[in-house]
């Protein structure tokens, strides 16, 4: 049935592309930036429940923030698509534990934090609103979470930020896009469009948007988990960052998939901080 509708969404937008591809093309970008999840469930609730709130704000959009306070360094902690920040539950409870300050903010449209769509650009000045208020020291990133972390620190330099630990992350923004348009199965005449809409709207082609140059000249330590199978995120996005991020070193697993919420990658971020 998931396969039928998509196919069904596709069609669609290549029929309509031939009356209007501008149309086509938003209602493309659209799809693309809308999550279909996010929210948070009665159980997710009752775990965020213990933290301390706070609603930041960037423009218009509210930010929601949870803060688990510790004595020792500051971690800020960005979910991906179509999660929220009690995501991270098993990572902050064994960190605030061993007394780290454990912070973690919910993405545009995601969770309790505003806006229609998402996207990485917005994500990061998310990012550097929660920076603003809490400076951390260490960066944690799953998936486009990520590459959010990544522009907001090529972005913005901070100063204080040591480490930064990336989580499945994807490198090249115009093989996401790739990967979407393929689904959908999009003719020419929607891609063409759909490249022209990108860079009208952020003032950059695709590109040239790419957590590998991102980082080229990261001053942190950089500590990058990817599995081996991910279906969502390939592996070769790995080996394109550790490539470009000089101090940065690569874990490869194999069978903890695109999630990679398991013990064996808690204890690599545990020992790769405390070291």
């Amino acid at each position: 049935m998931k396969k039928l509708i998509v196919k069904l969404v596709g069609n669609y937008i290549n029929v309509l592309s031939y009356f209007s591809k501008s149309k086509a093309a938003n209602k493309a970008m659209h799809l693309f930036m809308t999550p279909r999840a996010g929210k948070i469930s009665e159980e997710q609730s009752s775990f965020l429940d213990t933290a301390q709130q706070e609603e930041l704000h960037h423009e218009t959009y509210p930010i929601m923030t949870y803060r688990w306070i510790g004595s020792k360094q500051t971690i800020l902690l960005a979910h991906g698509w179509e999660s929220n920040s009690a995501r991270w539950k098993n990572l902050i409870t064994t960190l605030k534990n061993k007394g780290y300050d454990m912070i973690a903010l919910d993405a545009p449209a995601h969770g309790q934090s505003g806006s229609d769509v998402f996207n990485a650009i917005l994500y990061a000045e998310f990012i550097n609103v929660a920076a603003q208020r809490f400076s951390p020291d260490i960066l944690i990133g799953h998936s486009v979470g990520g590459m959010a972390c990544a522009l907001f620190q090529s972005k913005y330099q901070p100063v204080k930020l040591k480490k930064m630990i990336l989580l499945g992350s994807p490198s090249e923004f115009k093989d996401v896009m790739k990967r979407y348009t393929d689904m959908l199965s999009y003719n020419k005449r929607v891609i063409s469009e759909l490249n022209r809409t990108i860079e009208t709207r952020f003032g950059n082609s695709a590109d040239t948007f790419s957590t590998a140059k991102f980082l080229e000249s990261s001053a942190s330590e950089g500590l990058l988990i990817h599995d081996k199978n991910d279906r969502i995120i390939p592996y070769n996005d790995a080996l394109l960052i550790n490539n470009s991020f000089k101090n940065s070193q690569l874990i490869t697993t194999k069978g903890l998939g695109h999630s990679l919420n398991h013990p064996s990658v808690t204890e690599h971020i545990y020992t790769f901080i405390n070291s």
